[in-house]
C-alpha cells in the first residue's frame, strides 16, 4: 500500500507542476499579469509554501518539491505583477 500512496504522491506533483510551470512560463515571458487577481495568486502562492513546509515536516518529498517548485514560480509572477501594477498605476490607467 506504501508503494501505491508514493505513485500517487509522485504523479500528483507531475501533474500540479506541469498543470502550473506553462503558465509560469508564459507570464514570465510576456510579462502580461492583467488576467491575474492578486489576491487569488497570493492565497495560492502562500498555500504552496505551506504546504512545502507541512512536506518538509512530514519528510513528504513529492509535496515539498512540488510546492518549493510553484512558490517559486508564484513569487517571479508576484514579482513581475507588482512591478506591472505599479507602472499601470503611474501612467494613470489604474
Amino acid at each position: 500500500m506504501d508503494i501505491l500512496i508514493s505513485i500517487i504522491g509522485y504523479a500528483a506533483s507531475v501533474c500540479m507542476i506541469f498543470g502550473y510551470l506553462p503558465q509560469a512560463i508564459v507570464t514570465i515571458r510576456t510579462r502580461d499579469t492583467e488576467g491575474i487577481a492578486m489576491s487569488t495568486f497570493l492565497a495560492m502562492g502562500l498555500g504552496s509554501v505551506f504546504f512545502a513546509v507541512q512536506g518538509f515536516l512530514l519528510s513528504n518529498y513529492p509535496l515539498l518539491i512540488t510546492n518549493v517548485i510553484t512558490a517559486f514560480c508564484s513569487a517571479i509572477i508576484f514579482v513581475i505583477k507588482i512591478g506591472n501594477d505599479r507602472k499601470k498605476k503611474r501612467s494613470g490607467r489604474g
